[in-house]
């Protein structure tokens, strides 16, 4: 028997600081630029003064991205564009610097951490501290299997919040959250699906690749049997993820949950931590408090997804390439919120008067 309650999120995780944000908009009324207009850089400065409990707000100075990767068995069905179990080659180039994502976080100065969960490849290919999670080789194909048995997914859930815990207990102050997989945006359009009762050719896109129309439609096909899959287990978040996630997804939807529990802002990315995102939300509805969505994929199953949590998009530039890539891109803009909030002068209070101002003369003699 498991001792993972999921409802204990409920209790645990407490909305962003409701009084700290008002302090942060009346303060902002006191500043010399008008209120609305630096437009949604003033709601991202109030958002972060409530999440830090701070007034003004603290500058974000320790940010980090985090990814999480794995190989989804799905993907041998020839639904993606990358071939199935080739995951770990974007995991290498990650580490050398290669990936668009290594070299926007080498530019911003932000440490890039690589969290193996399934991959499928050798452990010994990769270094010790990216691999020391992994669940298993490779997540199962959904359409007709499992992608985890419940021990694998409560193993990788857990590996998920301890993953968030030490970046916690580390001093990050922001995480740019996303994924390294093959396959994954199949995984994430069932969830997407699932969890808002839609059909498969609803939340379907093209990937990170971008597939030919055949293939869209192999990915769609894919998407609709594994969904019938996924419907029986819907009452449960933890065997969703077991039938039909995977344990990059079981890891990811841990880590939101336990970042909000830890006061953690998180900057999703693209369709896969926002499919674990509404998963994450089932299961704790004051979760999404504290994520900011970093960017509009342009995939389907991403727009469904956020237009369920009520969050949105900070940019829209359809950036499908994953890895954190899109997500990391507002990180700029949430640091300036933050500058901009803390540093604006304040307007000089209306009672102050000159001391140089004349006195009335009577009219008297």
């Amino acid at each position: 028997m498991s001792s993972l309650n999921l409802d204990d999120f409920t209790d645990l995780i407490e909305r962003p600081d409701g009084g700290v944000r008002r302090d942060a908009e009346a303060r902002r009324e006191r500043q010399i630029v008008p209120p609305g207009a630096l437009g949604r850089l003033d709601d991202l400065g109030e958002w972060l003064a409530a999440a830090q409990s701070a007034v003004p707000v603290r500058p974000v100075e320790r940010p980090r991205v985090v990814l999480f990767a794995g190989d989804h068995g799905i993907a041998g069905q020839g639904v993606s564009g990358r071939p199935a179990g080739s995951a770990s080659e974007l995991v290498r180039e990650v580490l050398e610097g290669g990936r668009p994502v290594s070299i926007l976080a080498r530019r911003l100065g932000v440490p890039v951490r690589v969290v193996d969960m399934a991959l499928d490849c050798d452990p010994a290919e990769l270094p010790e501290d990216v691999v020391r999670h992994r669940v298993r080789r490779g997540s199962g194909r959904i359409d007709v299997e499992d992608a985890l048995t419940p021990e694998e997914a409560e193993a990788a859930f857990r590996a998920g919040v301890a993953v968030a815990d030490e970046e916690a207990d580390s001093g990050t102050d922001l995480v740019v959250l996303g994924d390294v997989s093959v396959g994954g945006t199949t995984v994430a359009g069932v969830l997407v699906a699932a969890l808002c009762g839609t059909d498969a050719s609803v939340v379907t896109g093209r990937g990170g690749t971008g597939i030919d129309d055949l293939a869209w439609m192999r990915k769609c096909a894919a998407i609709r049997d594994a969904l019938r899959r996924a419907r029986p287990v819907l009452g449960d978040q933890l065997q969703l993820l077991a039938t039909v996630g995977g344990a990059d997804l079981a890891a990811i939807t841990g880590f939101l949950l336990q970042s909000a529990v830890r006061k953690l802002p998180v900057v999703l990315d693209g369709v896969v931590v926002t499919a674990c995102a509404l998963v994450g939300q089932r299961i704790a509805f004051r979760a999404p408090d504290w994520w900011l969505a970093g960017q509009n994929s342009g995939e389907p199953g991403q727009t469904k997804a956020l237009d369920r949590m009520a969050l949105e998009p900070l940019l829209d530039h359809g950036v499908t390439v994953g890895e954190g890539a899109g997500g990391l891109l507002a990180l700029p803009l949430v640091q300036a919120a933050a500058a901009l909030a803390a540093e604006l002068p304040e307007r000089p209070e209306e009672s102050e008067k000159s001391e140089e101002e004349p006195e009335k003369v009577s009219e008297e003699e």
